[in-house]
């Protein structure tokens, strides 16, 4: 890879993850549910994505297979993954829950382990050990000091799971579709899930400010459609093993964000349980992708 493409993939790198870090902002300043906002987040950037996708779904046969249940599948457990998540903002705080939400990698691992077999060294296991134990010590505390961010944090970790389940189907997607055909029926998916999660939440789907409806298309823009792309440029010129590590930055900028944008400052517990868990989810990434072929994702 030449320097300049190389400078180019550090810096769509670095453009993702901080795009990503707002994601929580964008929440808290719609002034709307949380899975209203991820609705029009995912359903906007159909549209915004349309005239790019047209000519790849003309080029590639796999539109009109049976394949693309992988990416639908992968936006509905995106559409699980948003709605809990964004939810639990109104039960903790940002940080909290884009750290604890990040925790896919875990469960990623995990599901390697238990159904393919997969064997791990010793480092995975402590890397396990201190993820788990830093998401415990954040959860315990603040069901002790505020169990209102208790209920919030349970929530967090459960997005991560659905996230995991994500991260598993786009595997399985990006085999057959490229990553903007992926994004586009990944946003149909999430969008259609989201519109019955609504509905069956009673969250109505209009009568909002025209701040909230800038707030909705800032977020479709930034978080989705820059964030998603810039990753997916980063993976398609870099090795996994050296952007799945870098993403576990995005807790720490969401939480630097969020001190002069939203005024949460992070305590003592939350800071102690977060480096656990930070350096636990980065033991557990380099254990995992050093493991496999340094193929980057094209």
């Amino acid at each position: 890879m030449s320097q300049n493409k190389s400078i180019l993939a550090y810096a769509a790198l670095g453009i993702g993850v901080l795009a990503l870090s707002f994601s929580g902002m964008f929440v808290r300043w719609a002034n709307a549910p949380g899975p209203v906002t991820a609705f029009y987040r995912l359903f906007f950037s159909i549209f915004l994505l349309l005239p790019f996708f047209i000519p790849r779904a003309r080029a590639n046969a796999n539109v009109r297979s049976r394949r693309v249940m992988y990416p639908l599948l992968a936006g509905i457990f995106t559409a699980l993954d948003l709605a809990l998540w964004t939810s639990s903002l109104s039960y903790t705080t940002v940080s909290n829950a884009t750290l604890l939400g990040n925790t896919a990698p875990l469960w990623v691992t995990l599901a390697g382990w238990l159904i393919y077999k997969k064997r791990f060294p010793g480092k995975f296991w402590v890397g396990l050990g201190l993820a788990l134990f830093g998401a415990a010590l954040i959860i315990s505390a603040d069901f002790i000091l505020h169990p209102r961010f208790g209920v919030g944090d349970v929530m967090a970790i459960f997005t991560g799971f659905f996230y995991g389940c994500y991260f598993l189907l786009t595997e399985k997607s990006r085999e057959k579709f490229d990553s903007l055909s992926h994004i586009w029926f990944v946003g149909v998916g999430a969008s259609l899930a989201l519109f019955f999660v609504n509905l069956t939440l009673g969250y109505s789907l209009t009568g909002y400010s025209t701040q909230s409806w800038l707030v909705f298309l800032a977020t479709t823009i930034v978080s989705q459609l820059i964030g998603y792309m810039s990753l997916a440029y980063a993976l398609g010129h870099l090795p996994a093993s050296i952007v799945a590590p870098t993403m576990i930055l995005q807790p720490v900028v969401t939480t630097l964000l969020a001190i002069p944008f939203l005024g949460e400052i992070p305590t003592i517990w939350q800071g102690l349980g977060g480096g656990f868990a930070l350096a636990g989810i980065y033991i557990v990434n380099r254990t995992h992708h050093t493991s496999q072929p340094e193929i980057p994702n094209a």
